[in-house]
C-alpha cells in the first residue's frame, strides 16, 4: 500500500511541476506577470534590489529548471526522497511569495486583471504536502534523516 501511495504522490508532484514548464520556459504572459510582480517587490527591499532584475529576467526558467530536476528525481524510486527534498524547497519559495509579497494567493494572470481564484496557490500547497509525505515515507534513503531513524 505504501508503494502505491508513494507513486500517487510522486505522479502528482511531477504532474504539477511538468505542466507548468511550458509557461515558464516560453515566457508566457502569466509567468512574466508573476516574476515581474515579485521582482518589483524585491526592488523595494535594499539587499534584494540587485537581484530583482535577474529574477524578473531568468526567474521563470531557473525555477522551471529546478522543478524539472525535482520531477525527474521524484519519478525514480531510488531518488524519490531527493526529488521530494528539492520539490519541497522550491515550492516553499512559491508559497512564501504567494503569502508575503504582492503576488498574493488569488493572483493576476493577464493584462486585463483576471485572477486564477487561488488555484496555483492551492496546487503549491498540495505539492508541499505531497513532498513532505514522500520525505517521510522514504526518509531511510536520506543519509542524515535515515540514520536518525535507526
Amino acid at each position: 500500500m505504501t508503494n502505491k501511495i508513494s507513486w500517487a504522490l510522486a505522479i502528482y508532484v511531477a504532474f504539477v511541476f511538468l505542466q507548468s514548464l511550458f509557461f515558464k520556459f516560453t515566457g508566457s504572459e502569466e509567468t512574466v506577470i508573476i516574476f515581474n510582480t515579485i521582482g518589483d517587490w524585491m526592488a523595494g527591499i535594499g539587499f534584494l534590489a540587485p537581484a530583482s532584475g535577474p529574477f524578473r529576467e531568468y526567474g521563470g526558467v531557473t525555477v522551471g529548471s529546478v522543478e524539472l530536476v525535482a520531477s525527474g528525481l521524484v519519478l525514480l524510486p531510488r531518488t524519490r526522497a531527493w526529488g521530494a527534498l528539492i520539490g519541497i524547497g522550491v515550492i516553499s519559495g512559491a508559497i512564501f511569495f504567494h503569502l508575503f509579497t504582492p503576488l498574493g494567493v488569488d493572483r493576476v494572470v493577464d493584462a486585463e486583471g483576471h485572477t486564477d481564484g487561488g488555484v496555483l496557490f492551492m496546487m503549491a500547497c498540495g505539492v508541499w504536502v505531497a513532498c513532505a509525505a514522500l520525505i517521510a515515507i522514504h526518509r531511510r534513503t536520506l543519509p542524515i534523516i535515515g540514520r536518525a531513524g535507526h
